[in-house]
């Protein structure tokens, strides 16, 4: 099994503000990513190269992303989340995630 931590308590405060549909799905999903850790593919989770992924929960009230990493110990890091407002993942938010995982790892 892997844990989960959040990069800072704000990110959590973020997904828990999510819609209680996309809330939900989050749930279901991250604890699929505890059970498989880096097994877990599309549709659930994407690889964005670099040791950066991110977990996809959706909802009727949307569509939400949260960024990851791997750490030794069976320990994902979840770095950045976000509610999809375009087909495209905003660069922003990528640059915000590849930050804190340069942080996260490198100190």
């Amino acid at each position: 099994m892997y844990s989960i931590e959040y990069f800072h308590p704000r990110v959590l405060a973020e997904i828990e503000s999510w819609p209680a549909d996309l809330l939900a799905d989050y749930a279901r999903i991250a604890e699929l990513l505890m059970e498989h850790g880096p097994m877990l593919r599309l549709p659930h989770s994407r690889a964005f190269g670099g040791g950066l992924f991110e977990l996809r929960p959706r909802g009727k009230a949307g569509i939400g992303r949260t960024f990851y990493c791997f750490r030794i110990g069976q320990r994902v890091v979840v770095l950045h989340a976000f509610i999809k407002k375009s087909q495209q993942t905003p660069e922003r938010e990528l640059n915000i995630a590849r930050k804190r995982m340069k942080e996260v790892l490198h100190g």
